[in-house]
């Protein structure tokens, strides 16, 4: 009998995936990873990583009659995801932390952990499908379009997905919390995570401040030709793209269209300024090919909730590609992932640099 490794967040979509995984003939083991208390944070939140969380992924484990740990990889957690979100945000980036947290620690730690106890594959509740297609394997979008998670998951190598199972990727949100409420399970209703665990008041800068002693200094707001328009309180405290809770008003609606850690300024410009058809790729690991001869005509998402949108994509070295929208985009903004389709299939993803 082949042995799984469940990752049980004490939300209702990965207590119905190890129950469909014990159904389907797994010896299953259930786990929690420990990476960050919210409490700590003095705040309460719709996040995952409460205590609460793990006292609900141990009452359905035990009634499914798995046995049940909980991992401590806090200490790696701040380092590879807290870590790297600060010092993105010192560079004048806007990072995707969710990304890093299923790289680093979902699908790095738990399969290192995975093998030390003997399992087979690893097990998580995200919305998207891995299919063999010859001798590779694939990442698909999950069938509820609303709950699709392929946007997040577009870093796991070959390695990864030949050993992962995605219980939930054809099956919508409605149908899982039936499973749940059918058996019992006292998360059946629980509301879906909405914050980032580590940012649960939803205030990145405050965040930031108190993960780290380095000081984000005041500068200057200046528009596209370099004019000086006021001063702002720290680039942490901006993105890209944002309006709201700028600290100034200038007479019309503006926006964050750059920012430079270098010369410690913010360029507020007007809406238009803020589309481009042509955006730059790095880092990009591919999924569906091991890279693309030629420039295909593909879709593209530049955020989890943008819909993918029709791209030219050419790759331009070995882990760069540059898409060139049919329509321009807005707000790309670097640090965030762009990850390109065909069809329904991810066939790879990088940062926006």
């Amino acid at each position: 009998m082949a042995k799984a490794l469940i990752a049980m967040s004490g939300g209702v979509d990965s207590s119905v995936a190890a129950l469909l995984t014990k159904n389907a003939g797994y010896e299953c083991v259930g786990c929690t990873m420990r990476l960050f208390t919210n409490e700590d944070a003095g705040v309460q939140s719709r996040t995952c990583c409460s205590l609460n969380d793990v006292e609900d992924a141990r009452s359905v484990a035990c009634r499914l009659g798995m046995p049940y740990y909980v991992f401590n990889f806090s200490d790696d957690f701040r380092k590879q995801v807290i870590g790297k979100f600060i010092d993105c945000y010192f560079a004048g980036a806007t990072p995707n932390p969710c990304i890093d947290c299923n790289r680093y620690m979902k699908f790095g730690k738990l399969c290192e952990r995975a093998e030390i106890l003997g399992c087979d594959v690893i097990v998580t509740g995200h919305y998207a499908r891995i299919e063999k297609s010859g001798g590779r394997f694939l990442l698909k979008k999950g069938l509820d379009a609303c709950k699709d998670q392929s946007y997040v998951l577009y870093a796991m190598t070959q390695a990864e997905l030949s050993r992962t199972l995605l219980p939930l990727g054809g099956l919508h949100k409605s149908e899982v919390r039936a499973v749940a409420a059918e058996n019992g399970f006292l998360n059946a209703d629980k509301p879906d995570s909405q914050d980032i665990c580590f940012v649960p008041d939803g205030d990145y800068a405050a965040a930031i401040e108190r993960f780290s002693d380095r000081v984000s200094p005041p500068g200057d707001f200046i528009d596209a030709e370099g004019r000086v328009l006021g001063k702002h309180k720290g680039i942490i405290h901006y993105t890209v793209g944002q309006r709201r809770r700028l600290g100034i008003s200038i007479g019309s609606r503006c926006y964050v269209s750059a920012i430079d850690p270098e010369k410690n300024t913010v360029t507020l410009t007007a809406g238009e300024g803020l589309f481009t058809n042509v955006v730059t790729v790095r880092d990009v690991n591919w999924i569906a090919c091991d890279g693309l001869g030629r420039p295909e005509k593909l879709t593209a998402k530049l955020r989890y909730r943008h819909p993918a949108q029709p791209a030219v994509v050419e790759q331009t070295g070995e882990d760069t590609v540059r898409l060139t929208f049919d329509t321009p985009q807005r707000a790309a903004t670097r640090g965030q992932a762009a990850v390109f389709y065909d069809g329904d299939t991810v066939v790879g993803g990088g940062t926006i640099a």
